[in-house]
């Protein structure tokens, strides 16, 4: 009764605009009052929950992705993709999907990936004379793709969360990333052979070359991140470390687009970043410490069992709750009060942490996409000047690739398990 009580209170105050770390604090702390224990174990436990090696990856990855946006290495990014793809039908659509991709080795947050590339994107595809809506909804979709592809701040959370590998799990998100791209180039095909929308460039040699050499040293960085963690140079968090100091190399010593006053300006925005993440994590500790002592993830699955012993179906019936709290709350919250009630669920169907990690990212980056939360369009509504209601009606067909990918991963665990399988098993 008192679990039902944290929960309740949690989501009233969240319905009021509390703000979400707030919120999770203050349930759980109304439930520890209560249940007649001291306060104090609630700030144990948040000090506790924050107290993490593999968390120091969090501010470094925000950090390498700020650099990256401040440095102007975006454009030259865009630039080595227009001249990849973009003389295909509807070319900045795939070209905007496939900077994402690029972009996704770098920063690792589909908010950062919308306000840094989005700007670019969106002004090009209106200069074009694409109509605004299809370039916002292209926009938001592939930004979903940075928090799969590594480095992602989500996994490194979910891993944390998890007791899972965060190395693992950074090989288990490329295909699948791979896969979303395929999946929104093929839905921008579609929308380019229906509207009629033009090439952008002509394919030339001369030019891929040119602007590949000109954002070599920008791509390296996914290389040193991935490569390193894959071949044992490196931890998770130490990539982190490497990939900021790569890009203060790159935005000091080679392009000079950084001086010391922008790099403390970027510190102190990752600085804030972090604060509010972290400040989540900590709460959401807390509130999750509960959860498992009053045994709230056993009883659920037994009430899950009790539904339907179909595996196919309690898998969807898992996916519909993540893809439903998705709408409603913040990703990082999201997943640190999901998985210690979900994952014993899967881990009872034969799923591996691994596998099911993928699966509750890509649930909440849909999530990102859709009212009344959806971060990445409140971000593409002030890039893009349209209003919030717009955005959610020019994203909503793009949705459609985005959950067949889904699907295609929850039940076709080869997906994104051959990768780690082959690197760590």
């Amino acid at each position: 009764m008192a679990i039902m009580f944290m929960i309740l209170f949690l989501f009233a105050l969240m319905i009021i605009g509390v703000p979400v770390a707030a919120a999770l604090a203050l349930a759980s702390l109304a439930f520890v009052v209560v249940d007649g224990l001291p306060p104090m174990i609630v700030l144990a436990n948040m000090v506790n929950g924050i107290n993490s090696f593999p968390l120091i990856a969090v501010p470094f990855f925000i950090l390498a992705g700020n650099l990256m946006n401040s440095a102007g290495i975006t454009t030259r990014i865009f630039a080595f993709a227009r001249a990849a793809v973009g003389w295909m039908h509807g070319g900045l659509g795939h070209v905007n999907v496939g900077a994402s991709v690029i972009f996704a080795g770098m920063s690792g947050a589909a908010v950062a990936d919308a306000g840094g590339l989005g700007n670019i994107e969106i002004k090009a595809m209106r200069d074009a004379g694409y109509d605004t809506d299809f370039a916002v909804g292209v926009t938001a979709a592939s930004s979903t793709i940075g928090p799969i592809i590594p480095p992602s701040l989500p996994l490194v959370i979910y891993g944390v969360i998890a007791d899972a590998s965060i190395g693992q799990l950074f090989m288990a998100g490329i295909v699948p990333g791979l896969m979303m791209a395929l999946a929104l180039m093929a839905m921008v095909a579609w929308y380019s052979r229906r509207r009629n929308y033009p090439r952008d460039l002509n394919f030339q040699f001369g030019r891929l070359g040119r602007t590949f050499v000109d954002a070599f040293l920008p791509l390296m960085t996914p290389m040193i991140i991935i490569g390193g963690i894959m071949f044992g140079i490196f931890t998770p968090t130490e990539a982190a470390i490497a990939a900021v100091a790569w890009c203060i190399f790159l935005g000091v010593g080679v392009y000079r687009t950084l001086d010391w006053r922008r790099i403390l300006k970027v510190s102190f925005d990752t600085v804030e970043t972090t604060a509010a993440i972290m400040l989540i994590v900590a709460a959401s500790t807390i509130f999750a410490w509960i959860l498992t002592a009053n045994q709230t993830a056993q009883h659920f699955s037994q009430l899950m069992v009790t539904l339907t012993d179909n595996k196919v179906l309690l898998l969807l019936i898992i996916t519909l709750i993540v893809l439903v709290i998705g709408l409603f709350m913040e990703t990082i919250a999201a997943i640190t009060i999901l998985t210690p009630v979900l994952l014993p669920v899967a881990v009872g169907l034969g799923i591996d942490p691994v596998h099911f990690g993928i699966i509750m990212i890509l649930n909440l980056m849909i999530g990102l996409l859709t009212p009344p939360v959806g971060m990445v369009l409140y971000v593409l509504s002030r890039v893009a000047q349209v209003p919030f209601e717009r955005c959610v009606t020019a994203t909503a067909p793009f949705l459609i690739p985005l959950i067949t990918v889904l699907l295609l991963l929850t039940f076709v665990p080869e997906f994104s398990m051959w990768l780690p399988t082959l690197v760590y098993r």
